[in-house]
């Protein structure tokens, strides 16, 4: 059978692989950028998340456990670093252990391993420079380099027969009109392939091309722009691991936390701002379609109206160093501006319903012929080997 699948991020390329390698398909996968893995993939604090936050029962809290232990077993036999430098969820005063406490109970319906409760004293036995009043430890929260995994993706891609192109735009997908009906890919330029399957992981363009192609409007992506700072390189030893904030269930983001990555860094953020750009990282990128685009949505406007107290302050540390170094500050009161430098942006696709809801599980649709992932926000990249195993399986074999 002939797949084609659209997107060179890590879930396409997960994808591709495991229709070649444990169907043997004859899989093409095109990407519309000149390399792999540009976006998303590549612009992340690179966490592999173990599944504390997700709503049990959900297709995130399912296929993080399950990605988790494939991403760990593929790293290890493509010699990527994997460190599993473990988190901790912070509680900085009384107010927040309601909160605290709900997390545990989900994170332990998700079946987290290692995790433990800890008090002030010993918070600061894994994070010695933390202050808190309790805290939630997850031991294998670990931290890898996933552009390397889809770099290794895209090699065993190739072993096993499949074609990658790069510099493919895709601009619509036209459907055959049975089962045994072949689906029509148009890329830019004219030129058109023709395949038994198609598989969409398009990634910030996903309802653009999406529309395009027919389907339907909703979710809409509404980019965000996630700004980083990190930690000068002598001042690296006040982060051990992770620190991470109690999420709010109001608001729509985690909050901004300190996460050491593979290199030796050490982040600081991200914080979430509306992108004028979908692939704006940049803070001056020009992106007039496509803020014009995002704000046509209602659905952005319901989101803004919803949360605008918790945008404005996002938006505040994004104009000030200060404020945005002082909520990190809260939970490592040894930081002070003066250590913080700057590091690299990235753009977020999150899906937005009509009503101005943020998509929050993965969403994954289609008729057996064409799949579409529509929105595969954080832990996007921990769970992308379990996504594709889950998208195929969704795939009628049947051409």
């Amino acid at each position: 059978m002939r797949v084609v699948v659209v997107g060179g991020g890590i879930v396409g390329l997960a994808t591709a692989r495991v229709l070649a390698r444990e169907r043997g398909d004859d899989v093409v996968l095109l990407e519309k950028e000149p390399r792999l893995a540009l976006h998303q993939t590549a612009r992340n604090s690179g966490v592999v998340h173990a599944g504390i936050y997700y709503e049990p029962g959900s297709l995130k809290a399912r296929l993080c456990r399950r990605g988790v232990a494939l991403l760990r077993g593929f790293c290890r036999a493509h010699e990527i670093p994997y460190d599993a430098c473990g988190k901790l969820v912070v509680a900085l005063d009384e107010s927040e252990l309601p909160r605290l406490n709900r997390l545990e109970q989900r994170a332990r319906a998700n079946g987290v391993p290692g995790l433990r409760r800890l008090d002030a004293v010993q918070l600061r036995d894994v994070e010695p420079h933390a202050a808190g009043v309790a805290a939630l430890h997850s031991p294998e929260t670990a931290i890898t380099d996933f552009r390397a995994v889809a770099l290794a993706l895209a090699d065993e891609l190739r072993a096993c027969g499949g074609v990658v192109r790069t510099g493919a735009e895709v601009v619509r997908v036209c459907p055959g009109r049975s089962a045994r009906a072949a689906a029509v890919v148009e890329l830019a330029g004219g030129e058109e392939l023709r395949a038994d399957r198609v598989v969409v992981c398009a990634g910030l363009h996903a309802d653009r091309l999406a529309r395009r192609s027919g389907e339907d409007a909703a979710p809409r992506i509404v980019p965000f722009r996630g700004e980083y700072w990190a930690l000068a390189p002598e001042r690296r030893s006040l982060v051990r691991g992770l620190i991470y904030p109690v999420p709010d269930p109001a608001l729509p983001f985690l909050g901004v936390h300190l996460t050491r990555t593979v290199d030796g860094s050490v982040l600081i953020g991200p914080n979430a701002v509306l992108a004028v750009a979908r692939e704006g990282a940049a803070r001056r990128a020009a992106g007039g379609r496509d803020l014009a685009e995002t704000l046509a949505w209602a659905g952005t406007w319901r989101l803004l109206r919803r949360h605008w107290r918790a945008g404005a302050g996002e938006l505040r540390r994004s104009l000030s160093k200060r404020a945005f170094v002082a909520a990190a500050q809260r939970y490592v009161p040894e930081l002070q501006p003066a250590d913080a430098v700057p590091a690299p942006s990235g753009v977020r696709a999150q899906a937005v319903d009509r009503d101005g809801a943020l998509v929050d599980d993965f969403r994954i649709g289609g008729d057996g012929r064409v799949a579409w992932i529509r929105n595969a926000p954080s832990p996007g990249a921990t769970s992308s080997l379990a996504i594709a195993e889950e998208i195929v399986s969704r795939l009628d074999p049947q051409a």
